[in-house]
């Protein structure tokens, strides 16, 4: 081993001093063998280019005006800033696309106005202030540091201090000047508050100091005002919180309360029966009644026999007239301050109810006048109805002007339910499906049909199209609502189910717009009837829908119309130049 590293040592010192001279033509030179590799040659140029795309694209920022990314960015290639060598065809090198001001692309920030206002403040007292990031500082970084990056409205407690006791020294000083110059100047300068010294000496206000005990005891004028102020909360009652409070009368015009038989005079006629199966559109004016001094809102007939009607009148009364004898006035009930607004008999007439404007509604006895129960939530009722089944009679609903319907018990006198669903005043209650179910209108121009005592929509009923609708009357054969709708037309919807609008019937050609007109069928329900704005009264054939027959009623609106139970060819018709008129 010795003898072959030193022969190596010695060739390589042998070929340093060597100098190169030409090769024997005998010698051959030494072949390189190439290496060969048995993979198939492959073109990686695509996969080159892939990669590089790969990495150029996790490298650079996102272009704001691409909209689509074919990669899931990270938070920093969102938001980098874009770098390079400006635009060679746009204003300030920035591209057209990119701008949205005239001096190039803003950012929007959401900045609370005192966030904002407080660096604003700061900037322009210190020279510093905090970027909108809220992660580093722009401005003099030097005044940063002396003031240990505070703002205008975060000064140190030490200065808050320091600010104090000087401003202490600084009035101490001012009085100090006042008082020693007091002996120099004229005693009436000071008590003169025209004066510069009166102002110096009672630089705070003079109102500033500790205020009066509070009075105990007050003066007898006042004791007197209280006393007064006390006395008519007492009369009037809290007409903000119920109804306003109003002595009950009533006031009986017949000959006598009973006859010598001993009947009550709202007694029916004991041989009122039905005169005819088929009813008949009236042609001639029978009998006017007129005692009221103002419109007639509402007019109903006495259950099953028609033999007396009752009218609520604007003049705050309800009265109730005789039809078949004297046709004179039998009773008139006074108990509300303002107009009345509806009526609603029990099934067996010998008790009704009132709404009035003066929010209360009152429960009467039909034959003494006197009230059996108020009640009232201090808003307005706009309609009333009892339960029309016989074993529910104490049971009252009452549609409200602040979108409820309330249901009392009367014989208690509480709410026992309240449906509070619609967006607007409620119009009408009307019970069908064997009084299981209401349909209440209101207001807000929509229909809402409810489980009795179940205060949830089952049905609710509302197009774009359809109009508010004051007045709803269920058919004879209770299959049918005719809705009185404010566009001037009577709308059918069933009673099935689905509640559905019946398109094929529609009843149109009178004026009601702006109007509450009553809508009523005649007793076997061949005939629509209404009143309308000019007065009219109008009569449609129920299955053709033409209309059969006007009759001019009324000087002015004619808001209610009812048929008569038993006469199936009379007619009554209330309006608002204050009579009831009977064809």
């Amino acid at each position: 081993m010795d003898l072959l590293q030193t022969y190596g040592d010695n060739s390589d010192s042998d070929d340093q001093n060597r100098q190169p001279s030409t090769s024997s033509p005998d010698s051959s030179p030494p072949r390189l063998i190439p290496s060969k590799s048995a993979a198939p040659k492959v073109d990686d140029t695509m996969l080159a280019l892939t990669a590089a795309k790969t990495h150029q694209a996790l490298s650079k920022p996102i272009d704001p005006t691409q909209h689509v990314v074919a990669f899931n960015p990270t938070y920093d290639q969102l938001w980098a800033p874009i770098y390079g060598p400006a635009h060679p065809y746009a204003k300030d090198g920035i591209a057209q696309g990119m701008r949205n001001h005239k001096l190039g692309f803003v950012e929007d920030a959401s900045i609370e106005s005192f966030v904002f206002d407080e660096q604003y403040n700061t900037f322009h007292k210190y020279g510093y202030a905090t970027d909108p990031s809220g992660n580093n500082y722009i401005g003099d970084l030097d005044a940063l540091q002396k003031n240990d990056a505070i703002s205008v409205y975060n000064i140190p407690q030490h200065e808050q201090k320091k600010r104090k006791i000087e401003k202490r020294k600084e009035m101490e000083v001012e009085e100090d000047e006042v008082v020693g110059g007091e002996g120099e100047v004229d005693p009436t300068e000071i008590d003169n508050p025209a004066s510069d010294v009166w102002l110096m000496k009672n630089k705070k206000s003079p109102w500033a100091g500790k205020k009066e005990g509070v009075q105990t005891e007050l003066t007898e004028e006042q004791k007197k005002y209280a006393e007064e102020y006390a006395k008519k909360k007492e009369e009037k009652g809290h007409p903000g919180e119920k109804g306003e409070h109003v002595v009950d009368k009533t006031t009986f015009h017949g000959k006598e309360e009973r006859d010598y038989q001993g009947r009550s005079w709202i007694a029916p006629p004991k041989d009122a029966k039905a005169t005819n199966d088929h009813c008949y559109i009236p042609k001639r004016l029978v009998h006017t009644w007129s005692g009221h001094t103002k419109g007639v809102s509402a007019i109903r007939f006495f259950p099953k026999y028609g033999h007396l009607i009752l009218s609520a009148g604007m003049d705050t009364k309800v009265k109730i007239w005789d039809v078949f004898n004297s046709g004179k006035c039998m009773r008139t009930y006074m108990g509300h301050s303002k107009a009345v607004r509806d009526i609603s008999f029990c099934n067996d007439g010998t008790k009704f109810l009132t709404a009035g404007y003066d929010k209360n509604i009152k429960y009467w006895d039909t034959e003494t006048g006197q009230v059996i129960s108020t009640f009232s939530t201090g808003k307005i009722p706009y309609v009333v109805k009892l339960n029309p089944d016989e074993d529910k009679q104490n049971i009252l609903l009452a549609g409200m002007s602040d979108k409820k319907i309330v249901q009392w018990d009367i014989n208690t006198g509480q709410i026992t339910q309240e449906y509070d669903q619609h967006l607007g005043a409620v119009n009408t209650i009307t019970f069908v499906d064997n009084n299981r179910r209401f349909v209440t209108s209101s207001d807000d121009k929509s229909l809402r049909v409810w489980e009795f005592g179940i205060p949830v929509v089952i049905k609710y009923i509302s197009e774009p199209h359809m109009h508010s609708m004051p007045s709803i009357s269920l058919h004879p054969n209770t299959n049918w609502l005719a809705a009185q709708s404010l566009d001037n037309q009577i709308l059918i919807y069933s009673t099935r189910e689905r509640f559905q609008l019946n398109k094929k019937k529609r009843f149109a050609g009178h004026i009601v717009a702006g109007y509450a007109c009553q809508v009523n069928f005649s007793p076997d329900g061949r005939f629509v009837m209404s009143g309308d704005g000019e007065g009219k009264c109008w009569f449609w054939d129920w299955k053709s829908c033409k209309v059969f027959r006007t009759l001019k009623c009324h000087e002015g609106v004619c808001i209610g119309c009812e048929w008569h139970p038993l006469e199936q060819s009379k007619v009554a018709t209330c309006g608002w130049d204050g009579l009831i008129k009977y064809w």
